[in-house]
């Protein structure tokens, strides 16, 4: 049970309102207007973080056990105007938009009016990358046909590892201090930049040791103010665990996991890395300090968990950074998509679920907070209990923890060329991708519109919601005489916008490496230090690229339905079905009920649609998978919308799968929204015949009504599914246990259901905070009433 203590940290983390605060990006043009050419650029960068850390405003709440905010206090939210400024109309909408809304003062538009923007306003790196990609990125781009993450945050992703565990930043600056001595200038052109950036390092590792005796002297002076000896006892250990960690290894479980904090803190004030970073197997990284303080008598379970409690409420103080541009006027998430593995593999290959595990399963059960994200890795050595006791949280339908294949996620990553220890050591960040923790940089570039892609194919190149020319002469469709010539006109046009897709994000990749280092996550990322190179310019030891795929079961129905009624039964000519699309069905309703449920669809266990599946995977797998990044790695595959497949959906025509203009399209790998019929055992023998091990991570989303899975015997046949659905290779999972009525009523009367909580896509969310347009998405997937 939760205690008072953690209890009202919750209520009071709850309660807090979303507010912009202009803090950092004053700090940071105060430093940069006073420093502009001083330096190089790594330099420039980590004096000006080591300046953040020395000024920005610390804040240390009553009861608090774990201390470090990223901005002011809890839920204030800076800014970064290097990677992108917001304009006071941005500034204005979030403050007054409905829903996801921040609150933003008086004060902080006149800081931008006045100094911010004026500084930033065209040094932004957003400005630099719009203004060096082509034309035909910008048409494709604003068209829908893709989107590009590096244009709103800077590359991320990244999870730590358990280095921070054993070694402290001093350790870290030894080997730095190592690297340099190391260089050699007569034959290394490359040297100087190197010495240039390790400096940068070693600036950053202070920083954070500053950051952190800032805060043990303010625990110091509050401790010496109270009158409450219990309070005095706790802000004394916390300024003690502040002067050691993280400049030192930790040596308890209270230090393990403020020496995180401090560094989780350090990464995201330094850039707003895509996604927020994440502490991966945290079961596993403090069970050694908490077995030991049990041991030793210093620890108690009960005391732990009130540590972790604390330790969640922190995540839940931080609220995403809002976007800039148009995309702030539409409602979008709070959530920074921070993500705790639990359980997976060890290094030998045995289970890592261990009593920490049970422990964190109950605190996410309990405080049911929107942030941390949380998942389970689960290999076929994991116990069953620990499953079930998983399943046993999602039937509460807060939509997490998601569940991960540890067996899979270790041969994707084998596959990638990575070692079976650094492999086993790795897991899922952010929605469902996969990575090696604290040793790779595995940057999304956007997600890409597959349905699109044949809606040109049939339009011969036209898109027919702008009229603009898009992609190349593929052909009329009238003279299309088999389905093989619809599909390679469909590979064609994959292939242009892959190419675009991809010679923009090598040129973003090329400014984020010479414009904007990261010298304390390089710090944490291992071979950074021993190459010389940061995170953003190759030296992590692994470095790979991904491209979302979006809408596999809205595409594969379309095809089925073109393949069906064009090509095999030729009742439709294709020119008079392409034409309907065009009028988006209003003319002929009954043929649209014909699509929707006369047609073969994926999500059935019905080969004819699931090998039309498999051959848009294979097409798309082959344009991406191997081509090389500017970084040393290469780019890869992922199959997941976040909640992309709205907005492609507006973007997109009527399409032979029945949907109409502007909706939704389907979401990740699951089946277009109702059109899975014949239960849960048939999604996931669709699911499974595509080849996951071949990607970077797939998302597929079930819902169930609540009172499947009231008793045990529905968690013993929802674990049955999951060990089905792995056994097949299935990459992730992930459950609504909510019947769509509820959802109803929760649309119509939002303030009755507030504390409401569902997975939208590799994320959970307060439902009356999504969009009206996701809200019916989420009501119209196919509720399972049986196993």
């Amino acid at each position: 049970m939760m205690t008072g203590r953690t209890r009202r940290l919750r209520q009071e983390s709850l309660a807090a309102e979303p507010a912009i605060s202009a803090e950092r990006a004053q700090l940071l043009t105060e430093f940069y207007r006073a420093n502009e050419g001083c330096w190089s650029i790594p330099v420039m960068r980590a004096k000006s973080f080591y300046y953040l850390c020395e000024q920005k405003t610390i804040y240390l709440g009553d009861g608090e056990l774990i201390v470090g905010e990223r901005g002011p206090a809890p839920k204030q939210v800076p800014t970064y105007p290097e990677l992108t400024c917001h304009s006071v109309e941005d500034l204005r909408i979030l403050n007054s938009r409905q829903k996801t809304s921040y609150r933003v003062d008086d004060s902080c538009l006149k800081a931008y009016e006045e100094t911010i923007i004026p500084y930033w306003g065209n040094r932004a790196l957003r400005n630099k990358i719009f203004e060096a990609l082509p034309a035909e990125w910008h048409q494709a781009y604003n068209n829908g046909m893709f989107t590009e993450f590096m244009e709103q945050r800077a590359p991320g992703h990244t999870v730590l590892d358990d280095k921070i565990y054993h070694r402290g930043l001093l350790d870290f600056k030894q080997d730095i201090a190592q690297a340099v001595d190391a260089l050699d200038f007569a034959t290394d052109p490359a040297a100087f930049n190197k010495r240039e950036e390790l400096k940068a390092m070693d600036i950053s590792c202070d920083a954070v040791i500053l950051f952190a005796e800032r805060h043990a002297k303010l625990a110091e002076s509050m401790a010496a103010a109270t009158a409450d000896p219990v309070r005095k006892q706790e802000l004394l250990k916390i300024s003690a665990n502040c002067r050691w960690v993280p400049a030192h290894a930790p040596t308890d479980f209270w230090e393990a996991l403020q020496s995180y904090w401090f560094c989780h803190l350090a990464v995201i004030t330094e850039l707003n890395g895509w996604d927020a970073f994440s502490p991966g197997h945290l079961d596993q990284h403090l069970w050694p300090f908490f077995e030991r303080g049990l041991s030793r008598g210093t620890l108690t379970r009960d005391g732990a968990r009130e540590l972790l409690e604390c330790f969640f409420v922190k995540f839940n103080n931080h609220p995403s950074p809002p976007k800039v541009g148009v995309t702030a006027a539409e409602s979008g998430t709070y959530t920074d998509f921070a993500n705790i593995n639990l359980g997976g593999l060890l290094p030998d290959g045995s289970d890592g679920s261990n009593e920490v595990s049970h422990l964190l399963l109950d605190i996410i059960d309990e405080m049911h907070l929107l942030q941390p994200s949380s998942n389970i890795q689960l290999s076929r050595k994991s116990p069953d209990a620990f499953l079930k006791h998983t399943l046993r949280v999602v039937r509460n339908g807060y939509g997490f923890p998601s569940i991960f294949n540890a067996d899979s996620v270790v041969e994707e990553q084998l596959r990638q060329g990575k070692s079976l220890v650094d492999a086993r050591a790795g897991g899922c960040s952010g929605c469902v991708e996969v990575g090696a923790f604290g040793k790779e940089a595995y940057i999304l570039t956007g997600y890409f519109n597959l349905v699109k892609v044949l809606e040109l194919a049939l339009h011969n190149g036209i898109d027919p919601m702008s009229g603009e020319r898009l992609g190349p002469e593929t052909g009329n469709p009238d003279n299309f005489a088999s389905f093989d010539d619809l599909f390679n006109a469909f590979r064609v046009q994959l292939s242009h916008f892959i190419g675009i897709k991809m010679r923009g994000n090598r040129l973003i990749e090329m400014i984020y490496a010479a414009l904007m280092p990261a010298p304390f996550l390089s710090v944490l990322t291992d071979d950074c230090i021993s190459r010389g190179m940061d995170y953003n310019a190759g030296g992590a030891r692994y470095n790979n690229s991904f491209i979302q795929g979006v809408g596999i079961g809205s595409i594969t129905d379309s095809l089925a339905a073109l393949r069906a009624l064009v090509y095999d039964q030729r009742r439709l000519p294709l020119a008079e079905l392409v034409s309907k699309l065009d009028a988006n069905f209003e003319d002929d309703e009954p043929l649209r009920q014909r699509l929707l449920n006369k047609t073969h669809k994926y999500g059935n266990d019905d080969d004819y649609a699931d090998e039309l599946m498999r051959l848009v995977f294979e097409a798309f797998f082959q344009e991406v998978d191997g081509k090389p990044n500017t970084k040393g790695g290469v780019y890869r595959i992922e199959m997941l919308p976040t909640t992309c497949h709205v907005y492609f959906g507006t973007a997109t025509g009527a399409m032979p799968d029945g949907r109409r203009r502007g909706a939704p399209l389907s979401e990740g790998i699951s089946p277009v929204q109702g059109a899975d019929r014949n239960g849960p055992t048939a999604v996931i023998r669709s699911a499974g015949k595509m080849d996951h091990i071949r990607t970077g991570g797939t998302l597929l989303n079930m819902k169930f009504t609540p009172t499947l899975l009231s008793g045990e015997n529905g968690i013993d046949g929802l674990a049955a599914l999951v060990r089905s659905y792995f056994r097949m290779d299935g990459h992730h999972v992930q459950f609504n246990v909510v019947n769509a009525e509820t959802l109803r009523r929760a649309k119509e009367n939002p303030q009755e259901y507030r504390g409401l909580i569902v997975r939208v896509a590799g994320y959970s969310d307060y439902f009356c905070d999504l969009s009206d347009e996701l809200q019916d998405e989420i009501i119209a997937r196919t509720e399972h009433r049986s196993l």
